[in-house]
């Protein structure tokens, strides 16, 4: 596989926003519900609280907070931005895409800006993020804004203790722009990389044309429930990460030394633990919300971002790097100048 040193693009972040559902639903839930000592999920997961959306709050919904919190801090309104991406592992419904119904609550009617989205499973964000910031170095686009919302808890298996307390519900934005100054804010590179020999390690089979209501409530039933394969999985990724980093790395021109901030998909506190390990990261160098976040799907790595920046972790010119694995199987990360 080739690997080369990309163009650094000119691109600032000029905002960021988050946005958590109200319910908060604490690991001794699951302690009581499977029957387990108490501790047991905290232990088993590592995570302390996840949020869920409730009935009437749809993913648009957090979506819409979340942008207007990072258009608020950009200083923009939403008819300043050239175009809307919804970042996202699930869509809210098959047509119209998520990106569409975003722009109505957002107040876009009328406006013509375009409004598409991008679907990587978890690497949505980086995917989106990559491709922004290509359009604006062509000049099609000077601002855009990114938007990951999800849903994660609707197709969770209740019975399945790997899984049912992984998972949380969220939302985050990030509006990108040209940086125009001499702040020297840049993406040095962004990278994706698919391995299709892990289709099958994680997935949810219904919500497209595979399953149909033909086939059955039950079927469709089962479908919807997120399946993984988790030892699958991690042998995979310890086969492909290592080096997947090391050419990310060589296409940004800069040494894993040289990042003050890692900012991962919080896919697990074990996948977090193994990669600092495996990095020889010090423990303030990777920013991890999992414990009360949960995994939020392709709002991980946008959320875990917003709150770096907010508490003060990620500062103006700091070199930070973005890196995840999605269903497919698939990795991602990007490397940039904040």
């Amino acid at each position: 596989m080739s690997v080369h040193t990309s163009r650094p693009i000119a691109l600032r972040l000029l905002g960021t926003g988050a946005y958590l559902p109200a319910q908060q639903v604490p690991a001794e839930t699951f302690d009581r519900r499977w029957g387990k000592p108490a501790g047991w999920t905290l232990r088993h997961t590592g995570v302390a609280t996840r949020h869920y959306a409730g009935a009437d709050e749809p993913a648009t919904a957090m979506g819409e907070r979340a942008a207007r919190a990072a258009l608020e801090a950009a200083q923009l309104q939403a008819h300043e931005v050239d175009c809307v991406i919804s970042a996202c592992s699930l869509m809210e419904q098959a047509i119209p895409c998520s990106a569409a119904l975003l722009h109505a609550r957002l107040g876009l009617q009328g406006s013509g800006i375009p409004a598409f989205d991008i679907n990587a499973t978890c690497l949505s964000f980086i995917a989106a993020l990559d491709l922004a910031a290509c359009a604006i170095a062509a000049g099609r686009y000077r601002r855009v804004l990114i938007v990951s919302s999800e849903i994660a808890s609707v197709g969770l298996n209740p019975d399945d203790a790997d899984t049912a307390p992984l998972f949380g519900d969220g939302a985050a934005a990030v509006v990108v722009g040209a940086d125009t100054g001499d702040s020297g804010s840049q993406l040095l590179a962004a990278r994706l990389e698919t391995y299709s020999e892990g289709i099958d390690h994680c997935r949810v089979r219904a919500g497209g044309t595979r399953l149909r209501l033909e086939h059955g409530v039950e079927a469709l039933r089962a479908g919807s429930q997120f399946e993984m394969h988790g030892r699958a999985t991690y042998r995979l990724a310890a086969a492909k990460l290592p080096g997947f980093l090391q050419r990310l790395l060589a296409q940004a021109g800069v040494e894993l030394a040289q990042l003050q901030r890692i900012v991962p998909h919080q896919a697990s506190a074990k996948a977090l633990r193994h990669l600092r390990v495996a990095l020889g990261l010090a423990p303030d160098a990777l920013i991890e919300i999992i414990g009360d976040h949960g995994n939020q799907m392709a709002a991980s790595i946008p959320s875990a971002l917003h709150q770096a920046i907010h508490s003060g972790r990620i500062v103006r010119g700091d070199l930070i790097g973005l890196v995840g694995s999605g269903a497919g199987l698939a990795f991602g990360g990007a490397v940039l100048r904040y």
